[in-house]
């Protein structure tokens, strides 16, 4: 592996193995979700309220991290410490009286928000009660989250990343323990889960103060809008508002026809709750930590005007993610009926739930490896201060979506809507690839392309393997039927690890290495 690299992979690394460790405690979370509440009330009502406030999350937090903070705070820590410190406290107390605001705003107007989110709940008057009643209690999660946010994006400036990533799986412990400790005893149970999510979002803010002290952050009472620094944040961020409006409308629009259970049938809700939360563990294991990752790494080549380095780290950077999400996304379609009956059917959450959540996670897991390229694509872009074009590229996305959920949600209920994402997300990916190309040159689209034929060659290899082995160890009623499962998947990963090898892949060579402690 080039030194050049080295930095990045063990960035990635470090984000990896605690995104690892949160998706693993958030698989737990959700299994016992599904064991209390099934796709049931409950269920859905839950995560419309708790996807809610979610949706301004990425507006003014997350969003706003990546596409403005980190690149114009890198660009000020070469101006020294002094003015980096004292950007990163104007951007801290910006974001402080913009999430605070929002909280109550969204706190009040909880009804129409439920009823603009999900109309399909208005049908059902005790459903769309329950949900506006949570959607109150979680929208304060918004302020906590939000902060942890731009915590992270300071850090993260640093090359820090080990504390903010950290917090996601302490917001799954007391997620778990609510689910533990205070639904058996409370009524409504699901109010025990929301009241979990509070406390976790109050450790995830409260776990980087020390850090941020540490590193030199200082907090005061400043709140000035003047500072160049804070209005190139606000340029920049402003495209990006409209790109994330553009995504959550996206995921609005999916959840509104998956309301309508006239049509879908019922339960559309949750099940592509579970289902998005298995896309998610690849995702947000090798996509969202590559990225995140990288945008500190491309911030700085950007500033320095050094395209041909920029280039090789973004062809690293998708090369990675293919090798590592095309056997993911061939893996799950082979597996989507047994992965889902591993991990939720129990207690409340029956076949019936199994077989819908099944059907959304088999098309869902076909935009997988749009999902992470875009990902990376779009870091890209905000690496360049450029917020523009992927804001009309989305917009494009989210045309193509809503026609093709309107085609297909009919005839293939919800696996019509989470096909309609995939389809937009490819198209997403390619439009960002081609515009990205069109503005820095060339970066290597012809070795990608190669090099994923490869990796899909081994992948379908790969897949013979699983069938053959799921085929004689996963019969239905077979005797510690969880540990074949899991020998199952193990050995799909194996077999995929020792094709890429027979091939000489170079990046199974580097896994190789980097886990030998090599390099």
């Amino acid at each position: 592996m080039s030194r050049t690299f080295a930095p990045l992979a063990r960035s990635a690394a470090i984000l990896g193995g605690t995104t690892f460790s949160s998706r693993l405690l958030g698989f737990l979370r959700d299994v016992l979700i599904a064991r209390a509440f099934g796709t049931g009330t409950s269920a859905q009502a839950f995560v419309v309220a708790f996807t809610i406030p979610n949706l301004f999350r990425d507006f003014i937090a997350e969003g706003a991290v990546s596409a403005a903070v980190v690149p114009t705070l890198a660009g000020y820590w070469r101006k020294g410490k002094e003015a980096f410190w004292e950007l990163a406290a104007l951007l801290w107390n910006q974001a402080l009286l913009r999430l605070g605001f929002l909280t109550l705003l969204g706190v009040a107007l909880a009804p129409i928000l439920v009823l603009v989110y999900a109309p399909g709940f208005l049908g059902d008057p005790e459903k769309y009660r329950l949900t506006v009643f949570l959607t109150r209690l979680l929208f304060p999660f918004l302020f906590l989250v939000g902060l942890s946010a731009y915590g992270m994006g300071i850090l993260n400036t640093l090359r820090h990343f080990f504390i903010p990533a950290l917090g996601s799986s302490l917001l799954n412990c007391c997620m778990i323990a609510s689910l533990l400790l205070l639904v058996p005893w409370m009524e409504p149970q699901v109010l025990g889960l929301g009241i979990g999510v509070l406390v976790g979002g109050v450790v995830q803010l409260l776990i980087q103060f020390p850090v941020l002290r540490q590193k030199g952050f200082v907090f005061n009472a400043r709140f000035s809008s003047r500072h160049p620094g804070v209005q190139n944040v606000g340029r920049l961020l402003l495209p990006r508002v409209f790109g994330s409006a553009v995504y959550q409308l996206s995921v609005m629009i999916d959840r509104i026809f998956a309301s309508l259970s006239m049509i879908v049938g019922e339960g559309g809700v949750a099940a592509l709750y579970y289902s998005n939360r298995i896309v998610q563990l690849p995702f947000a294991l090798f996509g969202v930590s590559l990225a995140t990752a990288a945008l500190p790494t491309l911030s700085d080549q950007a500033q320095e005007e050094s395209l041909e380095k920029f280039r090789e780290t973004l062809l690293f950077s998708l090369k990675s993610v293919f090798f590592t999400m095309i056997p993911a996304v061939i893996g799950t379609l082979v597996l989507a009926r047994p992965i889902v009956r591993l991990l939720f059917e129990r207690g409340n959450f029956d076949v019936y739930s199994t077989d819908i959540t099944a059907q959304a996670l088999f098309f869902y897991v076909m935009g997988l490896l749009s999902f992470s390229g875009s990902k990376i694509l779009a870091s890209a872009f905000y690496s360049l201060q450029d917020t523009r074009t992927p804001v009309k590229v989305a917009a494009l996305a989210l045309l193509v979506n809503v026609l093709f959920n309107a085609i297909l949600m009919f005839p293939m209920k919800i696996g019509g809507i989470a096909l309609a994402t995939s389809i937009s997300s490819t198209a997403h990916f390619l439009f960002l690839f081609f515009l990205l190309r069109r503005r820095i040159g060339p970066f290597g689209g012809g070795r990608l392309f190669r090099a994923s034929l490869r990796f899909l060659g081994a992948g379908l290899l790969m897949a013979v393997c699983l069938s053959w082995i799921s085929s004689n160890l996963l019969k239905e009623n077979a005797p510690f039927w969880g540990l074949a499962f899991l020998g199952t998947i193990t050995s799909g990963a194996i077999s995929y690890l020792l094709f890429s090898l027979l091939f000489r892949f170079e990046e199974a060579k580097q896994l190789i290495r980097w886990i030998s402690k090599k390099e």
